[in-house]
């Protein structure tokens, strides 16, 4: 288990840090990756890790799996046929007639995977990975099935994958948040799907941008170029002065921790993430990679790119969020095909990008959404929600390339073969971190919590 205390401790000791020399120091250095100290010091790993860093592209909205790498003969031979079996309970409004998929499959690469024509750029690094697609989960609406994704519960308030990630790992550049996620959405749970919960506030995303939007790709409230650096030291060194005698007054506090690492933070931030954040010295051909400056990939595009330089600069866990698109309860053709066209070239740009720059092998890529969607139809030609049965991907990070693993059923309905919950997802990519989900615990309330509750198996299978 993690030493909660010895945090403390090291807050409490390294408070003469606050002070003006130190601050007036970090006002003069360059943002470079530096050994970072205090609650985001690099601890040692449970095991040997496979992969440093996570970007995990998340399609909002449950893209449908058996339209994009769950390819289904049958399904597509019994178009408008009855389904030969009865829907779950929970199914929200859904007929029992087969809607084939409108898109052609075909297999691609040394490995053979199957991938539809919605997909063309990314089907041209399929033999890069591992396809799951037996995946199942808790929550049949958006916000049970998306909090389920991104925090291991369908209902209560837990700390998110990053944020376990955080606080297992430190960051690797002191003067960036371990921590970012672009554009999330607002809905759905809204921040509590990148909050910290109970952990210290620390290792809570710092967002940029919302729903799906990057804007202007700058970190809110962050910038104070209006006042000279000695009145910025001055002042904060006046406002942390304030805030360690508060601590001092209440004792072990979170919250007055986190105001004071946040704020520190924040200082150093002032520096680097402006040259992260600009892709100004980015040369055209990786802009044009990525489909920046070009409609309608630009703005996932600026994302993915901005994922690799983050990557680069020592985050450990990215999150960019296409936000709720993928929910096509009618019209799938049109609304999917949109959703590929503004995706997939930057999704495989970002692949690319990382394999020739050397590193793929050790940045873990994650894809897909909180669920998949049903093989019957709904409307006149659109799918409903499927937690039972659905397909995401991994590339890099320590994972078999060119590899499919589970089964749904004949139709894709149920995950069928060599299921994977989203607790054994959850395990899979922290160990992949080296981190042992069973291990990575912290105690509040009395008990020891982790991000896999009680469940969770690492699913050796999918590893290189």
């Amino acid at each position: 288990m993690k030493n909660v205390t010895s945090r403390r401790q090291m807050l409490s000791a390294s408070a003469c840090g606050f002070g003006s020399l130190a601050l007036a120091d970090l006002m003069t250095r360059q943002a470079q990756a530096a050994t970072p100290s205090g609650p985001l010091a690099q601890p040692a790993t449970h095991h040997l890790p496979r992969a440093r860093r996570v970007i995990f592209l998340f399609m909002h909205g449950g893209p449908s799996h058996v339209d994009t790498f769950d390819y289904k003969p049958r399904l597509q031979a019994d178009d408008g046929k009855d389904l030969p079996y009865d829907l779950p309970t929970a199914a929200i409004d859904a007929k029992l007639k087969l809607l084939g998929s409108p898109w052609k499959f075909k297999q691609h690469g040394q490995s053979g995977l199957w991938c539809s024509e919605l997909m063309p750029h990314t089907a041209r690094h399929l033999d890069e990975m591992c396809i799951i697609k037996s995946l199942h989960s808790r929550g049949q609406s958006h916000g049970q099935a998306v909090s389920m994704l991104n925090t291991g519960s369908d209902n209560l308030v837990r700390p998110s994958v990053g944020s376990w990630l955080s606080y297992g790992l430190g960051t690797e550049n002191e003067d960036l948040p371990s921590f970012v996620a672009l554009a999330p959405s607002t809905g759905h749970g809204g921040p509590r799907n990148y909050g910290t919960a109970f952990l210290p506030a620390i290792h809570q995303a710092t967002a940029i941008g919302s729903n799906g939007k990057l804007g202007d790709a700058q970190v809110k409230y962050l910038n104070r170029g209006d006042l000279p650096p000695a009145e910025q030291n001055r002042q904060m060194d006046l406002l942390q002065t304030l805030n360690r005698r508060h601590l001092d007054r209440a004792g072990q506090d979170q919250q007055i921790e986190g105001a004071i690492e946040a704020y520190e933070l924040a200082f150093r931030m002032q520096q680097a993430a402006p040259q992260v954040l600009s892709l100004d010295e980015e040369p055209q051909h990786i802009l044009d990679l990525y489909g920046v400056g070009q409609e309608p990939t630009d703005n996932f595009g600026r994302s993915c790119l901005l994922a690799r330089r983050l990557a680069e600069a020592g985050v450990r866990f990215i999150q960019v969020s296409t936000g709720n698109v993928w929910d096509q309860h009618s019209n799938l053709k049109s609304g999917h095909e949109k959703n590929s066209l503004k995706t997939d070239q930057p999704v495989a740009g970002l692949i690319q990008d990382l394999k020739q720059r050397g590193m793929l092998e050790d940045t873990l890529i994650v894809w897909g959404g909180e669920f998949g969607r049903t093989p019957v139809v709904q409307g006149a030609n659109g799918r409903d929600h499927n937690p039972q049965g659905f397909t995401m991907w991994m590339a890099g990070g320590g994972v078999k390339g060119g590899t499919s693993y589970g089964e749904t059923d004949e139709f894709g309905y149920y995950s069928q073969q060599d299921r994977v919950h989203m607790h054994d997802l959850h395990a899979t990519i922290l160990h992949l971190m080296g981190l042992d989900h069973q291990r990575l615990t912290y105690r509040y309330a009395g008990r020891d919590f982790r991000l896999t509750d009680v469940a969770g198996r690492v699913v050796t299978e999918l590893f290189a």
